[in-house]
């Protein structure tokens, strides 16, 4: 009696442990019960969108802008090297002499429908012209309004010029200027 006592628990605790590595019940449950209990008492995450903005680092790269220096002149020199380097060939520009020999730009657009956010216009520049900003609420209800010309860029760079002197200053903080 006892002996088949001993082998009833025996075969049920085979049967148990064969089931286990069978199903691999403990393998899946208890890492999500223990994750479920670690996060139980944190803090939501949730940001709201429209009201709140999520913090992105200084290289990321949205919104194209156009930069002034403070005494509200270009920056831009058409140089025409971020025209050169964009690999979708988004960026036309057209220039002109001015009267004291230097160079300026008549025209300058950007096609977002072709652009693909590189970064090599920004990293072009040699005076920090054309910048990509933060800004990421920027889609348009029509495929024109993705046609950024240099009075949109100009209105964008006014418009996120703290930003985006703050971004640059951290990124090149740490570079070595020749």
């Amino acid at each position: 009696m006892l002996l088949e006592k001993i082998l009833v628990v025996v075969s049920y605790f085979n049967l148990v442990m064969y089931s286990n590595h069978l199903y691999g019940w403990h393998d899946h449950f208890m890492p999500g019960l223990w994750m479920g209990s670690h996060w139980i008492n944190e803090p939501e995450y949730t940001i709201q969108y429209p009201m709140e903005r999520g913090k992105f680092g200084p290289l990321f790269r949205g919104e194209h802008a156009l930069r002034r220096y403070p005494t509200g002149e270009e920056r831009c020199i058409a140089c025409k090297l971020c025209e050169v380097i964009c690999p979708a060939y988004a960026i036309t520009i057209e220039t002109e002499p001015r009267p004291d020999g230097s160079r300026r730009t008549t025209k300058y657009d950007i096609d977002l429908t072709k652009c693909i956010y590189c970064g090599f216009c920004q990293e072009a520049c040699p005076v920090d012209a054309i910048v990509e900003s933060t800004n990421i609420a920027f889609a348009p209800g029509w495929r024109e309004e993705l046609f950024h010309d240099k009075k949109k860029l100009i209105a964008n760079g006014e418009k996120w010029e703290p930003e985006l002197a703050r971004n640059l200053e951290t990124v090149y903080k740490g570079r070595i200027h020749l």
